[in-house]
Order: structure tokens, then sequence, then C-alpha cells
């Protein structure tokens, strides 16, 4: 199914006995681009959640969020500044000397300085933070890709209406086209009646100059491939890959074939049908820049 490159899935539950989000927002770019923001200590599961990301996600410019709730078991380690606390043990002895004031220096009182604390939290266990994310992650991922199918379908629906116009508006050309030819030589044979009223006209030479001009404005060989193109491309949109930037290519070839048929075609009307043409192709090809 095809997938649009805009997307957001989010996940908040118990996971593992802790409280854990993961977020994942994507938009559309040409390559994979990952940006993640994880709990302070926890750089380590960057690896985990791009790996996991790149399992669903193959182009885009994708945000990850990830909060997992400390494990309040581990232990904490508390030690002495000696240094920090032994000045402010003198500074209040200072205190109390200079401006005679009673002496309630106690450990209670210095402990409200809580700078003079070193405390380290023993180290969370890598693996085990790791299958958290992973777990929370896949959840948030299902939300994320279903969006991104659901404006995949979307964006697949329009460009195949807009491929139906074209090739609607290419079977008006391939109609009118041999018309012209004919009121070209309906034309030419009128201006030479004029010129040579007294002079017999070579039917062959009229035929002879309607032929090149026929040469000259078919458009069946572009209009063959510009069917050809829309083909291939229906063809990619009925497919389960990643097919943005092959689709991108094609987009580009019809465009080739209908600049080549706008220098052929001398006919008013049918040089407004090729900008029409044109118009189509240009929304298809804004539409494709968000297919991943």
């Amino acid at each position: 199914m095809i997938k649009s490159m805009t997307g957001y899935g989010r996940f908040e539950g118990i996971v593992d006995g802790r409280n854990v989000v993961f977020e994942i927002k994507s938009v559309n770019h040409r390559f994979l681009e990952l940006q993640c923001r994880t709990p302070r200590g926890c750089g380590f599961i960057e690896e985990t959640i791009k790996s996991l990301v790149s399992e669903y996600v193959t182009r885009g410019k994708a945000d990850v969020f990830v909060s997992i709730e400390a494990d309040d078991s581990l232990e904490s380690q508390v030690s002495l500044n000696r240094s920090l606390a032994a000045g402010y043990v003198k500074a209040l002895q200072q205190l109390r000397d200079e401006f005679d004031l009673k002496d309630d220096i106690s450990v209670s009182s210095i402990a409200k300085y809580n700078d003079i604390f070193n405390v380290r939290k023993a180290p969370e266990n890598e693996e085990v933070l790791c299958a958290i994310t992973e777990k929370a992650g896949r959840e948030a991922l299902k939300e994320f890709v279903a969006m991104r199918e659901r404006e995949g379908e979307k964006l697949r629906n329009d460009v195949l209406l807009r491929c139906d116009a074209i090739l609607s508006i290419v079977g008006e050309i391939e109609s009118r086209s041999p018309q012209i030819v004919e009121e070209y030589r309906e034309r030419l044979y009128a201006r030479l009646s004029d010129v040579l009223s007294d002079t017999t006209i070579d039917p062959q030479r009229i035929l002879t100059e309607a032929a090149i001009f026929a040469d000259k404005t078919a458009v069946d060989e572009e209009t063959v491939r510009l069917r050809s193109h829309i083909d291939q491309l229906r063809e990619m949109l009925s497919g389960n890959n990643a097919v943005g930037r092959k689709i991108d290519f094609i987009v580009q070839e019809m465009n080739r074939e209908a600049n080549t048929i706008g220098s052929k075609v001398s006919d008013a009307q049918l040089a407004h049908k090729v900008v029409d043409i044109k118009a189509e192709i240009e929304k298809i090809r804004e539409q494709i820049q968000n297919i991943e």
C-alpha cells in the first residue's frame, strides 16, 4: 500500500512496570532523517529507536520523543563534598563571631545546603530500557503507519483521477489531429486556387505538402509514450513498496512528452489541451512529493 511521508503515532502506558511515552511524527524528506529526544543518561537507546523506525520508514524526516519512568528500586549513593561543607561551617562560624550570634550550627542546619551532597544513582540496565523502548515503539509505530497508509490512499486516489483526466485529454488530441491535417490541406488548396486561378493545381503537390505537414505535427509517438508512462505510474501505485522516487522520474518523463506535444501542435484548440495536460501533471508532481 502506498504511504504518505506525513504521519503521527503515540503510545503512552505501562511497559514492564514503567510509565512510558513513545511519540513519533514525520514530514516529507528526500531521505530518512531521524531526530531523537531521550531521557537524560539514556542516549544508548537511540540505536534501538533508529533500528526500529527503519523497519517501518524508508523516507521522511521523523522526530521521536521517548520518556521512561525511572526505576525507584535502584539504590542511590550519596557522598559528602567535604571541602564545600567545611567552607560552609567556617563561614557560619565567622558570621557567629563577628555579629555575636547564638551558636546554633548543627548537622541539620548545614544539611540545608544540598549542594554539599553528591547524589549518584545506580545505572539503569541498558538491555531492559532498550527492550521497553522497543515494545512501546512498536505500539506507537502501528498507529503511525496506519495514519501514513490512510494519507497515502488519499494521495493515490487523487493521482489516479488526474491520470484519468490526462488520458481523456490525450484521447481528444488524438481524435483532433487527423482533422487538423485535413483542414490544412483544404486551406492550402483554397489559397493556391486564389493565387493560381488560371492555372491547373497539381493534386499530388497538395497531397505532398499535406503529408509533410502531417509528419511535422504528428504526436502519435508522444501520446503512446504518455499512455505508457501512465500505465507504469498506475502499476507503481498499486504496489506495496516505497516508490516515491521512481514515480518522480516517471512524472518528469510525462512532462517531457507533454512539452514535445506542445511544440508540435499548431492548432489553438490543441494548444489549450496541452496546457490542461501540463496543469494535471504539475498537480500530480505536487502530490507525489509526499509519497514515501
